[in-house]
Protein backbone atom coordinates (compact mmCIF):
# COMPACT_ATOMS: atom_id res chain seq x y z
CA UNK A 1 0.00 0.00 0.00
CA UNK A 2 1.44 3.36 -0.99
CA UNK A 3 1.23 6.31 1.38
CA UNK A 4 -0.17 9.65 0.33
CA UNK A 5 2.47 12.27 -0.45
CA UNK A 6 3.03 14.80 2.34
CA UNK A 7 1.49 18.22 1.95
CA UNK A 8 4.34 20.55 1.02
CA UNK A 9 2.31 23.74 1.51
CA UNK A 10 1.43 22.68 5.08
CA UNK A 11 4.99 21.77 6.09
CA UNK A 12 8.32 23.58 6.28
CA UNK A 13 11.00 22.24 3.92
CA UNK A 14 13.12 20.33 6.46
CA UNK A 15 10.12 18.48 7.91
CA UNK A 16 8.70 17.86 4.44
CA UNK A 17 12.03 16.43 3.25
CA UNK A 18 12.16 14.06 6.25
CA UNK A 19 8.59 12.90 5.65
CA UNK A 20 9.33 12.55 1.96
CA UNK A 21 12.40 10.41 2.72
CA UNK A 22 10.43 8.15 5.07
CA UNK A 23 7.67 7.80 2.47
CA UNK A 24 10.14 6.78 -0.22
CA UNK A 25 12.07 4.51 2.16
CA UNK A 26 8.87 2.73 3.17
CA UNK A 27 8.15 2.04 -0.49
CA UNK A 28 11.69 0.61 -0.81
CA UNK A 29 12.59 2.73 -3.78
CA UNK A 30 16.14 2.53 -5.02
CA UNK A 31 18.62 5.30 -4.27
CA UNK A 32 18.47 6.44 -7.90
CA UNK A 33 14.72 6.94 -7.70
CA UNK A 34 14.84 9.08 -4.54
CA UNK A 35 14.76 12.84 -5.01
CA UNK A 36 17.95 14.49 -3.87
CA UNK A 37 17.49 16.96 -1.00
CA UNK A 38 20.50 18.89 -2.32
CA UNK A 39 18.94 19.13 -5.78
CA UNK A 40 15.64 20.32 -4.31
CA UNK A 41 17.46 23.00 -2.31
CA UNK A 42 19.28 24.27 -5.41
CA UNK A 43 16.29 24.37 -7.74
CA UNK A 44 14.19 27.51 -7.74
CA UNK A 45 11.14 26.03 -9.47
CA UNK A 46 10.00 23.57 -6.79
CA UNK A 47 6.57 23.78 -5.15
CA UNK A 48 6.48 26.27 -2.29
CA UNK A 49 6.82 24.91 1.23
CA UNK A 50 4.80 26.38 4.11
CA UNK A 51 7.40 29.01 4.98
CA UNK A 52 7.85 30.18 1.38
CA UNK A 53 4.11 30.21 0.79
CA UNK A 54 3.52 32.21 3.97
CA UNK A 55 6.24 34.75 3.21
CA UNK A 56 5.15 35.30 -0.38
CA UNK A 57 1.48 35.44 0.59
CA UNK A 58 2.11 38.10 3.24
CA UNK A 59 4.17 40.09 0.73
CA UNK A 60 1.29 39.95 -1.76
CA UNK A 61 -1.36 40.88 0.82
CA UNK A 62 0.65 43.77 2.27
CA UNK A 63 1.43 45.10 -1.21
CA UNK A 64 -2.23 44.83 -2.19
CA UNK A 65 -3.20 46.77 0.96
CA UNK A 66 -0.51 49.39 0.27
CA UNK A 67 -2.06 50.17 -3.12
CA UNK A 68 -5.67 50.08 -1.95
CA UNK A 69 -7.38 53.49 -2.35
CA UNK A 70 -7.26 55.91 0.55
CA UNK A 71 -10.91 56.75 -0.24
CA UNK A 72 -12.39 53.53 -1.66
CA UNK A 73 -15.93 53.32 -2.99
CA UNK A 74 -18.47 51.24 -1.10
CA UNK A 75 -18.10 48.57 -3.79
CA UNK A 76 -14.31 48.51 -3.36
CA UNK A 77 -14.71 48.20 0.40
CA UNK A 78 -17.15 45.33 0.03
CA UNK A 79 -15.01 43.60 -2.62
CA UNK A 80 -11.85 43.83 -0.50
CA UNK A 81 -13.63 42.44 2.53
CA UNK A 82 -15.12 39.64 0.43
CA UNK A 83 -11.67 38.90 -1.01
CA UNK A 84 -10.25 38.13 2.45
CA UNK A 85 -13.12 35.81 3.36
CA UNK A 86 -12.89 33.91 0.07
CA UNK A 87 -9.09 33.86 0.24
CA UNK A 88 -9.27 32.24 3.69
CA UNK A 89 -11.38 29.40 2.28
CA UNK A 90 -8.96 28.49 -0.51
CA UNK A 91 -5.54 29.08 1.09
CA UNK A 92 -3.56 25.89 0.37
CA UNK A 93 -2.29 25.33 3.94
CA UNK A 94 -5.38 24.00 5.76
CA UNK A 95 -4.25 24.82 9.34
CA UNK A 96 -3.24 28.34 8.22
CA UNK A 97 -6.56 28.82 6.42
CA UNK A 98 -8.53 27.71 9.47
CA UNK A 99 -6.55 30.06 11.71
CA UNK A 100 -7.13 32.94 9.29
CA UNK A 101 -10.88 32.23 9.27
CA UNK A 102 -10.92 32.38 13.09
CA UNK A 103 -9.01 35.68 12.98
CA UNK A 104 -11.49 37.11 10.47
CA UNK A 105 -14.38 36.27 12.80
CA UNK A 106 -12.63 38.01 15.70
CA UNK A 107 -11.38 40.98 13.71
CA UNK A 108 -13.13 41.56 10.36
CA UNK A 109 -11.22 43.40 7.61
CA UNK A 110 -11.06 47.19 7.96
CA UNK A 111 -11.56 48.42 4.42
CA UNK A 112 -12.58 52.05 4.85
CA UNK A 113 -9.16 53.33 3.67
CA UNK A 114 -5.68 52.28 2.61
CA UNK A 115 -4.24 53.18 6.00
CA UNK A 116 -6.98 51.28 7.86
CA UNK A 117 -6.51 48.17 5.71
CA UNK A 118 -2.70 48.26 5.97
CA UNK A 119 -2.84 48.63 9.75
CA UNK A 120 -5.46 45.88 10.14
CA UNK A 121 -3.34 43.52 8.05
CA UNK A 122 -0.15 44.41 9.94
CA UNK A 123 -1.84 43.72 13.28
CA UNK A 124 -3.16 40.41 11.95
CA UNK A 125 0.28 39.49 10.62
CA UNK A 126 1.84 40.30 14.00
CA UNK A 127 -0.65 37.96 15.70
CA UNK A 128 0.59 35.18 13.42
CA UNK A 129 4.21 36.17 14.07
CA UNK A 130 3.62 35.86 17.84
CA UNK A 131 2.07 32.41 17.40
CA UNK A 132 5.03 31.10 15.42
CA UNK A 133 7.71 32.82 17.47
CA UNK A 134 8.79 35.43 14.93
CA UNK A 135 9.50 39.07 15.79
CA UNK A 136 6.70 41.58 15.40
CA UNK A 137 6.82 44.33 12.81
CA UNK A 138 6.40 47.98 13.81
CA UNK A 139 3.10 48.78 12.08
CA UNK A 140 3.89 52.48 11.83
CA UNK A 141 6.35 51.48 9.08
CA UNK A 142 3.95 49.60 6.79
CA UNK A 143 3.95 52.21 4.03
CA UNK A 144 7.75 52.40 4.01
CA UNK A 145 8.01 48.60 3.88
CA UNK A 146 5.32 47.87 1.30
CA UNK A 147 4.76 51.02 -0.75
CA UNK A 148 7.10 54.01 -0.51
CA UNK A 149 10.43 52.42 0.44
CA UNK A 150 12.61 53.16 3.45
CA UNK A 151 13.30 56.77 4.34
CA UNK A 152 17.06 56.19 4.08
CA UNK A 153 16.68 55.67 0.31
CA UNK A 154 18.03 52.11 0.42
CA UNK A 155 15.21 50.92 -1.85
CA UNK A 156 16.02 53.52 -4.50
CA UNK A 157 19.32 52.00 -5.59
Amino acid sequence: MTQEKPCRTCTDFKTWAKIQKKTFDSEKQTKEEKPSEAAAAVRKDCPLDKDELGSKTWAFLHTMAAYYPEKPTMDQQKDMSTFFYIFSKFYPCAPCAEDFQVQLKKTPPKTSSQSQLSQWLCILHNEVNRKIGKPEFDCKNVDQRWKDGWLDGSCDL
